[in-house]
């Protein structure tokens, strides 16, 4: 497949101008590809597509964990 023909998306997360520094994914079949967005005639990394959500779905649980870290902290002491 083509450049031209991947169609790439980018997260609605990833804001605009310079606060786009974030990934692109495409669908190829079974796998997912995932680039820089910044240099996306750079190099890519092909995954499987379980593997590409196990990855997403490890990354969720870590900002869970860390707003529920970050909600600790802020909780009033019960010393």
């Amino acid at each position: 497949m083509t450049q031209q023909a991947i169609r790439w998306r980018k997260s609605s997360y990833s804001g605009s101008g310079d606060g786009n520094a974030c990934v692109e994914i495409a669908h190829l079949g079974p796998h997912i590809a995932v680039r820089d967005s910044k240099q996306p005639t750079r190099a890519r990394i092909t995954l499987r597509a379980s593997a590409f959500a196990a990855f997403v779905e490890s990354l969720r649980a870590r900002r869970r964990a860390d707003e529920q870290g970050a909600r600790s902290a802020d909780a009033p002491s019960s010393s």
